[in-house]
């Protein structure tokens, strides 16, 4: 399935693709699409209902999709998790996954104005995978993990390169700038998605490729991610792991390329759709 929430920002509707790309309303089934909707139980339940018996979800918004589910805990990313990557960034290969936060005040609907932060400079790209837990996964092992996944999408971590590098202390706080999480515009079961380490993504900027990849290159896999951060955090159903970008990032261009307001973003993963924001000045959202 490829579930979605569409409509204005805090009143979104739950819907779900149809075979034509349309979406069906879903808010007589449901209520919403959050942590109780992800389970497995619960997807099966959803899985099992025709789309064409539901009605179309009229168009709200000019059609705006939000995040595709609700109620995240957190978010969790994985940095340098391409090899190309970590060499354009000048850092070595990490000997375990490294492991950071976003704010949850970083969550964007995925066509929604990204707004540069307060005096930054150094904004920056990243197209990601991203993981979304759909049962409470606590030191799972590796050959399980994928059991705990409800699915799939892209994920755009922003990055503002000053905060996160040259002020000191850890690289949050260069990561969860409000905007800096646009998710979606789908949420795609873990069934659409035989083999998460086989999906092409790439990123434009001004119509302009930038990054081009494919989850194949990673040094960590989705199992080893899942079970890893478990290790460390108790994930619950909602929570949501952006899995690290493969090179062309702003901060890897000779000299450096970064985000200034009226640049537009274009991305996406191979099976989980496409992305584009705009950017604005601070305060312009």
């Amino acid at each position: 399935m490829k579930l979605v929430r569409v409509g204005k920002p805090g009143a979104e509707r739950p819907g779900v693709l149809d075979r034509d790309g349309r979406v069906r309303d879903l808010s007589g089934v449901i209520g919403n699409i959050g942590p109780q909707e992800l389970a497995p139980a619960a997807l099966a339940r959803l899985a099992a209902i025709d789309p064409a018996t539901l009605p179309v979800l009229p168009v709200v918004e000019g059609g705006r999709f939000g995040v595709p589910w609700s109620g995240i805990g957190k978010i969790i990313a994985i940095g340098l998790n391409y090899a190309d990557h970590a060499a354009e960034a000048g850092m070595p290969l990490p000997a375990e996954p490294i492991v950071f936060l976003k704010a949850n005040t970083s969550l964007n609907g995925p066509n929604d104005n990204v707004m540069l932060p307060f005096e930054s400079q150094k904004s920056d790209w990243e197209v990601e995978l991203g993981v979304v837990i759909g049962a409470t996964a606590r030191n799972v092992s590796k050959a399980q993990a994928l059991e705990y996944v409800a699915g799939y999408c892209v994920v755009n971590d922003v990055s503002e390169r000053e905060f996160q590098l040259e002020r000191g202390g850890t690289w949050d706080k260069g990561k969860g700038c409000d905007t800096f999480c646009p998710a979606g515009p789908w949420l795609v079961t873990r069934d659409e998605v035989p083999d998460a380490q086989k999906l092409a993504m790439w990123l434009d900027v001004n119509g302009q490729r930038m990054q081009k990849g494919s989850t194949a290159t990673m040094v960590f896999d989705v199992p080893s991610i899942v079970s890893y951060v478990s290790r460390f955090m108790t994930l619950e159903p909602g929570d949501l792991i952006a899995t690290g970008t493969p090179p062309g990032v702003g901060m890897g261009f000779k000299p450096p390329r970064y985000l200034r307001a009226g640049d537009v973003m274009r991305l996406g993963v191979e099976g989980l759709g496409e992305q584009s924001q705009t950017v604005v000045a601070y305060g312009e959202r």
